[in-house]
Protein backbone atom coordinates (compact mmCIF):
# COMPACT_ATOMS: atom_id res chain seq x y z
CA UNK A 1 0.00 0.00 0.00
CA UNK A 2 0.75 3.94 -0.56
CA UNK A 3 1.14 5.15 2.81
CA UNK A 4 -0.96 7.63 3.93
CA UNK A 5 0.11 11.43 5.48
CA UNK A 6 3.49 11.28 3.65
CA UNK A 7 1.68 12.53 0.67
CA UNK A 8 -1.31 14.84 0.74
CA UNK A 9 -2.88 15.29 -2.42
CA UNK A 10 -6.22 15.86 -2.66
CA UNK A 11 -7.22 13.05 -4.64
CA UNK A 12 -6.87 10.77 -1.89
CA UNK A 13 -5.96 12.18 1.12
CA UNK A 14 -8.67 12.08 4.09
CA UNK A 15 -8.76 14.99 6.64
CA UNK A 16 -7.26 13.30 9.61
CA UNK A 17 -4.21 13.31 7.75
CA UNK A 18 -3.55 16.74 7.89
CA UNK A 19 -2.86 16.65 11.38
CA UNK A 20 -1.45 13.36 11.90
CA UNK A 21 1.91 13.40 13.68
CA UNK A 22 5.10 11.13 12.62
CA UNK A 23 3.64 8.54 15.56
CA UNK A 24 1.04 7.47 13.25
CA UNK A 25 3.17 6.94 10.23
CA UNK A 26 4.89 4.59 12.29
CA UNK A 27 1.92 3.12 13.79
CA UNK A 28 0.50 2.17 10.25
CA UNK A 29 4.01 1.35 9.03
CA UNK A 30 4.28 -1.34 12.03
CA UNK A 31 0.62 -2.47 11.14
CA UNK A 32 1.60 -3.29 7.78
CA UNK A 33 4.59 -5.52 8.79
CA UNK A 34 2.32 -7.07 11.03
CA UNK A 35 -0.84 -7.71 8.96
CA UNK A 36 1.38 -8.81 5.74
CA UNK A 37 1.73 -6.48 3.40
CA UNK A 38 4.38 -7.09 0.92
CA UNK A 39 5.46 -3.17 0.58
CA UNK A 40 4.55 -0.03 1.74
CA UNK A 41 5.59 3.17 -0.27
CA UNK A 42 6.12 6.65 -0.20
CA UNK A 43 6.15 9.02 -3.14
CA UNK A 44 8.46 11.68 -4.35
CA UNK A 45 8.68 15.55 -5.40
CA UNK A 46 10.69 18.08 -4.02
CA UNK A 47 9.03 21.17 -4.19
CA UNK A 48 5.33 22.03 -5.80
CA UNK A 49 4.57 25.41 -7.18
CA UNK A 50 1.69 27.35 -6.20
CA UNK A 51 -0.48 26.56 -9.21
CA UNK A 52 -0.86 23.52 -8.41
CA UNK A 53 -0.37 23.28 -4.65
CA UNK A 54 -4.45 23.37 -3.61
CA UNK A 55 -4.97 19.96 -5.09
CA UNK A 56 -1.76 18.40 -5.20
CA UNK A 57 -0.65 20.05 -1.77
CA UNK A 58 2.87 21.02 -0.39
CA UNK A 59 2.54 17.51 1.67
CA UNK A 60 5.72 15.06 0.09
CA UNK A 61 7.87 13.30 2.61
CA UNK A 62 11.20 12.53 1.11
CA UNK A 63 10.89 8.97 0.40
CA UNK A 64 14.31 7.90 1.41
CA UNK A 65 14.10 9.52 4.74
CA UNK A 66 10.76 8.09 4.85
CA UNK A 67 11.92 5.15 4.09
CA UNK A 68 14.62 4.47 6.20
CA UNK A 69 12.79 5.86 8.84
CA UNK A 70 10.28 3.03 8.69
CA UNK A 71 12.63 0.42 7.97
CA UNK A 72 14.29 0.87 11.30
CA UNK A 73 11.01 -0.15 12.81
CA UNK A 74 9.84 -3.06 10.74
CA UNK A 75 10.75 -6.69 10.16
CA UNK A 76 9.48 -7.90 6.71
CA UNK A 77 7.56 -5.55 4.63
CA UNK A 78 9.29 -4.46 1.61
CA UNK A 79 10.24 -0.10 0.94
CA UNK A 80 9.16 0.80 -2.75
CA UNK A 81 9.67 4.47 -4.11
CA UNK A 82 6.44 4.85 -5.70
CA UNK A 83 8.04 6.41 -7.45
CA UNK A 84 10.98 8.16 -7.44
CA UNK A 85 11.45 11.43 -9.78
CA UNK A 86 15.00 10.10 -10.53
CA UNK A 87 15.66 12.69 -13.18
CA UNK A 88 16.10 15.47 -10.45
CA UNK A 89 18.84 14.00 -9.27
CA UNK A 90 22.76 12.55 -10.51
CA UNK A 91 22.44 9.08 -11.23
CA UNK A 92 25.02 8.66 -8.51
CA UNK A 93 23.21 10.44 -5.77
CA UNK A 94 20.02 8.34 -6.38
CA UNK A 95 22.40 5.22 -5.91
CA UNK A 96 24.26 6.36 -2.98
CA UNK A 97 20.84 7.17 -1.21
CA UNK A 98 19.19 4.16 -2.17
CA UNK A 99 22.01 1.85 -1.92
CA UNK A 100 22.25 3.03 1.91
CA UNK A 101 18.55 1.86 2.29
CA UNK A 102 18.82 -1.55 0.93
CA UNK A 103 22.10 -1.79 2.96
CA UNK A 104 20.28 -0.95 6.13
CA UNK A 105 16.92 -2.88 5.70
CA UNK A 106 18.68 -5.91 4.58
CA UNK A 107 17.77 -6.13 1.19
CA UNK A 108 14.10 -4.64 1.41
CA UNK A 109 14.04 -1.95 -1.24
CA UNK A 110 12.24 -1.67 -4.56
CA UNK A 111 12.69 0.96 -6.73
CA UNK A 112 10.31 2.40 -8.43
CA UNK A 113 11.20 4.99 -10.76
CA UNK A 114 9.01 7.83 -13.15
CA UNK A 115 9.27 10.40 -15.25
CA UNK A 116 7.84 13.60 -12.91
CA UNK A 117 5.18 15.62 -14.19
CA UNK A 118 5.91 18.92 -12.60
CA UNK A 119 8.05 21.68 -14.96
CA UNK A 120 8.79 23.91 -11.82
CA UNK A 121 9.97 21.35 -9.91
CA UNK A 122 12.47 20.18 -12.82
CA UNK A 123 13.80 23.77 -13.45
CA UNK A 124 14.12 24.84 -10.22
CA UNK A 125 16.95 21.95 -10.06
CA UNK A 126 18.75 22.36 -12.91
CA UNK A 127 16.90 19.66 -14.83
CA UNK A 128 15.54 18.76 -17.84
CA UNK A 129 11.45 18.48 -18.43
CA UNK A 130 11.26 18.64 -21.84
CA UNK A 131 14.27 15.87 -22.29
CA UNK A 132 12.92 13.52 -19.23
CA UNK A 133 12.23 10.42 -20.63
CA UNK A 134 15.03 9.88 -22.44
CA UNK A 135 16.87 11.09 -19.31
CA UNK A 136 14.58 8.74 -17.24
CA UNK A 137 15.60 5.73 -19.70
CA UNK A 138 19.60 6.55 -19.78
CA UNK A 139 19.08 7.16 -15.43
CA UNK A 140 18.01 3.33 -15.65
CA UNK A 141 20.39 2.00 -17.25
CA UNK A 142 22.73 3.64 -15.12
CA UNK A 143 21.05 2.92 -11.82
CA UNK A 144 21.94 -0.82 -13.05
CA UNK A 145 25.59 -0.43 -13.16
CA UNK A 146 25.45 1.89 -9.96
CA UNK A 147 23.53 -0.47 -7.85
CA UNK A 148 25.07 -4.17 -8.85
CA UNK A 149 27.44 -5.94 -6.68
CA UNK A 150 30.95 -3.94 -7.76
CA UNK A 151 32.34 -1.13 -5.28
CA UNK A 152 33.50 0.40 -8.49
CA UNK A 153 31.07 0.77 -10.78
CA UNK A 154 31.51 2.28 -14.76
CA UNK A 155 28.87 3.64 -16.89
CA UNK A 156 29.02 5.88 -20.34
CA UNK A 157 26.00 6.95 -21.90
CA UNK A 158 25.02 10.35 -23.49
CA UNK A 159 24.18 12.11 -20.31
CA UNK A 160 25.72 10.47 -17.91
CA UNK A 161 29.43 8.87 -17.45
CA UNK A 162 31.28 7.47 -14.24
CA UNK A 163 34.17 5.22 -13.46
CA UNK A 164 37.16 4.64 -11.13
CA UNK A 165 34.72 6.43 -8.19
CA UNK A 166 33.50 3.82 -5.24
CA UNK A 167 30.50 3.32 -3.46
CA UNK A 168 30.49 1.50 -0.29
CA UNK A 169 28.20 -0.05 0.82
CA UNK A 170 26.66 -1.94 -1.56
CA UNK A 171 23.07 -2.83 -1.51
CA UNK A 172 22.13 -5.91 0.32
CA UNK A 173 20.50 -7.32 -2.80
CA UNK A 174 22.10 -8.92 -5.67
CA UNK A 175 19.98 -7.12 -7.93
CA UNK A 176 17.58 -4.14 -6.62
CA UNK A 177 14.04 -4.81 -8.09
CA UNK A 178 13.54 -1.44 -10.34
CA UNK A 179 9.54 -1.24 -11.02
CA UNK A 180 7.98 1.87 -13.40
CA UNK A 181 5.67 3.62 -12.92
CA UNK A 182 3.11 5.22 -15.63
CA UNK A 183 0.35 4.55 -18.16
CA UNK A 184 1.59 6.51 -21.09
CA UNK A 185 2.85 4.60 -24.35
CA UNK A 186 6.29 5.60 -23.20
CA UNK A 187 6.12 4.66 -19.78
CA UNK A 188 4.51 1.07 -20.78
CA UNK A 189 7.26 0.80 -23.55
CA UNK A 190 10.04 2.04 -20.65
CA UNK A 191 8.90 -0.80 -18.39
CA UNK A 192 8.07 -3.33 -21.02
CA UNK A 193 11.83 -2.81 -22.03
CA UNK A 194 13.84 -1.94 -19.36
CA UNK A 195 12.13 -2.32 -15.86
CA UNK A 196 11.40 -5.75 -13.72
CA UNK A 197 8.29 -4.47 -13.03
CA UNK A 198 5.43 -2.30 -13.90
CA UNK A 199 3.44 0.41 -11.80
CA UNK A 200 0.43 1.82 -13.76
CA UNK A 201 -1.18 5.15 -12.84
CA UNK A 202 -4.55 4.36 -12.29
CA UNK A 203 -5.70 2.61 -15.07
CA UNK A 204 -9.48 0.95 -14.56
CA UNK A 205 -9.95 -2.40 -15.00
CA UNK A 206 -11.18 -2.30 -18.65
CA UNK A 207 -8.19 -0.47 -19.49
CA UNK A 208 -5.77 -2.66 -17.35
CA UNK A 209 -6.16 -6.23 -20.00
CA UNK A 210 -4.88 -3.83 -23.40
CA UNK A 211 -1.96 -2.50 -21.55
CA UNK A 212 -0.70 -5.37 -19.93
CA UNK A 213 -0.56 -7.15 -23.13
CA UNK A 214 1.22 -4.27 -24.91
CA UNK A 215 3.90 -4.64 -21.94
CA UNK A 216 4.05 -8.46 -23.06
CA UNK A 217 4.06 -7.74 -26.97
CA UNK A 218 6.78 -4.66 -26.00
CA UNK A 219 9.18 -7.19 -24.21
CA UNK A 220 8.77 -9.88 -26.34
CA UNK A 221 9.82 -7.91 -29.15
CA UNK A 222 12.79 -6.67 -27.18
CA UNK A 223 13.77 -9.84 -26.40
CA UNK A 224 13.95 -9.59 -22.21
CA UNK A 225 13.13 -13.04 -21.11
CA UNK A 226 13.00 -12.32 -17.12
CA UNK A 227 9.69 -11.92 -15.84
CA UNK A 228 8.05 -9.10 -15.11
CA UNK A 229 5.93 -7.75 -11.95
CA UNK A 230 2.40 -6.58 -13.35
CA UNK A 231 0.94 -4.19 -10.47
CA UNK A 232 -2.53 -2.12 -10.41
CA UNK A 233 -3.73 0.34 -8.31
CA UNK A 234 -7.18 -0.89 -6.69
CA UNK A 235 -10.33 0.83 -6.14
CA UNK A 236 -10.64 2.37 -2.43
CA UNK A 237 -11.53 -0.30 -0.24
CA UNK A 238 -13.68 -0.75 2.99
CA UNK A 239 -13.32 -3.95 4.79
CA UNK A 240 -17.32 -4.72 5.99
CA UNK A 241 -20.05 -2.29 6.62
CA UNK A 242 -19.18 1.56 6.55
CA UNK A 243 -19.95 3.79 9.46
CA UNK A 244 -19.87 7.00 6.91
CA UNK A 245 -19.55 7.97 3.50
CA UNK A 246 -17.36 6.21 1.39
CA UNK A 247 -17.55 7.69 -1.95
CA UNK A 248 -19.43 5.28 -4.95
CA UNK A 249 -16.28 4.26 -6.19
CA UNK A 250 -15.69 2.23 -2.70
CA UNK A 251 -15.64 -1.07 -2.85
CA UNK A 252 -16.95 -2.29 0.18
CA UNK A 253 -18.53 -5.30 2.03
CA UNK A 254 -17.51 -8.46 3.34
CA UNK A 255 -14.33 -10.20 3.06
CA UNK A 256 -14.91 -12.99 0.74
CA UNK A 257 -17.41 -10.74 -1.71
CA UNK A 258 -14.14 -7.72 -1.67
CA UNK A 259 -11.92 -10.54 -2.12
CA UNK A 260 -13.81 -11.98 -5.19
CA UNK A 261 -13.82 -8.63 -7.30
CA UNK A 262 -10.14 -8.18 -5.81
CA UNK A 263 -9.20 -11.75 -7.79
CA UNK A 264 -10.69 -10.21 -11.29
CA UNK A 265 -7.16 -8.57 -11.53
CA UNK A 266 -5.15 -11.86 -10.94
CA UNK A 267 -7.48 -13.25 -13.84
CA UNK A 268 -6.10 -10.14 -16.10
CA UNK A 269 -2.69 -11.08 -15.59
CA UNK A 270 -2.07 -8.78 -12.41
CA UNK A 271 0.42 -10.33 -9.99
CA UNK A 272 0.67 -7.19 -7.09
CA UNK A 273 -2.31 -4.94 -5.97
CA UNK A 274 -1.86 -1.85 -4.11
CA UNK A 275 -4.64 -0.79 -1.75
CA UNK A 276 -5.90 2.34 -0.11
CA UNK A 277 -8.60 2.13 2.51
CA UNK A 278 -11.11 4.51 3.38
CA UNK A 279 -10.85 5.81 6.98
CA UNK A 280 -11.50 8.97 9.48
CA UNK A 281 -8.58 8.10 11.84
CA UNK A 282 -5.39 6.05 11.90
CA UNK A 283 -7.10 3.89 13.87
CA UNK A 284 -9.51 3.05 11.78
CA UNK A 285 -7.02 2.69 9.12
CA UNK A 286 -5.19 0.06 11.00
CA UNK A 287 -7.85 -1.99 12.39
CA UNK A 288 -8.80 -1.80 8.46
CA UNK A 289 -5.67 -2.89 7.48
CA UNK A 290 -6.00 -5.95 9.91
CA UNK A 291 -9.15 -6.97 8.98
CA UNK A 292 -7.51 -6.95 5.39
CA UNK A 293 -4.71 -8.86 6.45
CA UNK A 294 -6.69 -11.39 8.86
CA UNK A 295 -10.19 -11.91 6.66
CA UNK A 296 -9.46 -10.67 2.97
CA UNK A 297 -5.84 -11.94 1.80
CA UNK A 298 -6.13 -15.50 2.74
CA UNK A 299 -9.13 -15.25 -0.05
CA UNK A 300 -7.17 -13.38 -2.25
CA UNK A 301 -4.89 -16.67 -3.89
CA UNK A 302 -8.64 -19.31 -4.32
CA UNK A 303 -9.20 -20.26 -7.92
CA UNK A 304 -12.14 -22.31 -6.67
CA UNK A 305 -14.34 -19.63 -6.18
Amino acid sequence: MQLPIQSQSALYAEPWEASAAPADLARIARAADRSGFAYIASCDHVAIPRRLAEGMSTVWYDPVATLAYLAGITERVLLLSHVAVVGLRHPLITAKQYATLDHLSGGRLILGVGAGHVREEFEAVGADFDGRGPVLDETIDALRAALGPEEYPEFAGERFSFGGLGQLPRPAQERVPVWVGGSSPAAVRRAAVRGDGWLPQGDPRDRLPAQIARVRELRAEAGVEEPIVIGAITEPLYVGEPGGPVGRRTLAGKPEELAASLREYAAMGVHQIQVRFRSRSAAELTDQMAAFGADVAPHLDRSDQ
